[in-house]
């Protein structure tokens, strides 16, 4: 890529322009927050899907970077694991997402997985149209400088290494260049399961 690439970019407007003004920017895993077209059987099939897919839990995870000096976030259920050698993680976002087009430009990002007590960071960083980082406290990740969120269980600090488009997401490899556990040992995780937060309490 050229060095004045980013010159070439969509002013941010017209980029708001195409992605609508949709009020929640959380990146469900595939097929949870997706419009479905009118026609009553694609709808019932759409909702078996999440049924289905609603039964495996899942944590929660914000991702992270910095785009023309300031912290960009987004809550993201669909995150995993790919490789060990080299070690590389994975998340997907949705087409219509505001920051992923900032993660991309970046080349870079920070996986943070949340701990039982951070519904309120979930929520806040999936509000579109708020300082997502209002009352939040962080730190630049070491390698990246990607905001790492304070009182996380760990975070990954990663480079983006590809993405792949796949139907109406991209799945985008990530390689890890740093990571740490912050939470302790008896740190809970957020979870999200059925539709709603939960814990491995409850």
């Amino acid at each position: 890529m050229s060095p004045d690439a980013r010159d070439t970019w969509p002013h941010p407007a017209l980029i708001d322009s195409w992605l609508g003004d949709a009020e929640i920017d959380f990146e469900f895993r595939p097929g949870e927050g997706v419009a479905v077209h009118d026609d009553p059987e694609a709808r019932a099939a759409a909702r078996r899907f999440r049924d289905v897919l609603g039964t495996y839990a899942s944590g929660i995870t914000v991702v992270t970077t910095i785009s023309n000096g300031q912290p960009v976030g987004m809550t993201c259920q669909s995150f995993s694991s790919v490789s060990l050698d080299p070690p590389l993680v994975l998340f997907v976002p949705a087409k219509s997402s505001r920051a992923w087009p900032l993660i991309q430009r970046s080349g870079r990002f920070c996986v943070n997985v949340l701990a039982a007590d951070q519904e309120h960071v979930s929520a806040q960083m999936a509000t579109k149209g708020t300082d997502k980082f209002a009352g939040i406290p962080w730190h630049p990740a070491e390698v990246t400088g990607s905001p790492v969120l304070e009182g996380t269980l760990a975070h990954l600090d990663c480079t983006i290494q590809t993405v792949h488009e796949s139907g109406d997401h991209f799945v985008v490899i990530g390689r890890v260049e740093h990571l740490a556990t912050t939470g302790g040992d008896v740190a809970e995780p957020l979870l999200y399961y059925r539709g709603r937060y939960r814990t491995t309490e409850s």
